[in-house]
């Protein structure tokens, strides 16, 4: 792939990702300040400010370990699982945030966390270094997890 065109995916792969965290930005600031501080939330929950910068180097992991699979030959199914993920993490903070339904947020959530390993699985297979990139955004999806399946469980 010529490197011009390498860098234009590339940073077509980063406004991607970059437009689906602006999307969770936008479906979650009401809900952060007013809803979100009133809940019951676990011990091991993280502080607000650390969403932020943990969320953009996640969204850069997701757009470089993409990209190095674009540049491989017929990504078309790798992708596809990539894709998939991304558009269950695009639907999780509305329906947690804006919607506040934490137990179809549990439900998008468990089939965003089952994407990220399918996609991991599939890179595996291509490139090694694109699946290591996923794998600090399961860890962080798996936190995720806990922390939607407490608040539903303790806030009714």
């Amino acid at each position: 792939m010529p490197r011009a065109r390498s860098i234009a995916l590339l940073v077509g792969l980063l406004v991607l990702c970059f437009a689906v965290a602006a999307i969770g930005g936008v479906s979650t600031a009401e809900g952060i300040r007013e809803w979100y501080p009133t809940l019951d939330k676990p011990p091991w929950t993280p502080p607000n400010w650390a969403f932020g910068p943990i969320w953009t180097t996640l969204y850069t992991l997701m757009a470089v370990s993409a990209w190095l699979i674009a540049r491989t030959e017929n990504p078309g199914s790798a992708l596809g699982f990539w894709g998939l993920q991304l558009a269950f993490n695009a639907a999780w903070s509305p329906i947690f945030f804006a919607w506040q339904q934490t137990g179809l947020a549990l439900v998008v959530i468990t089939a965003l966390w089952a994407a990220i390993v399918a996609t991991i699985v599939t890179f595996r297979s291509r490139s090694g270094l694109a699946a290591a990139l996923l794998a600090p955004y399961l860890a962080w999806v798996t936190l995720a997890w806990t922390l939607n399946a407490w608040i539903w469980w303790f806030n009714g």
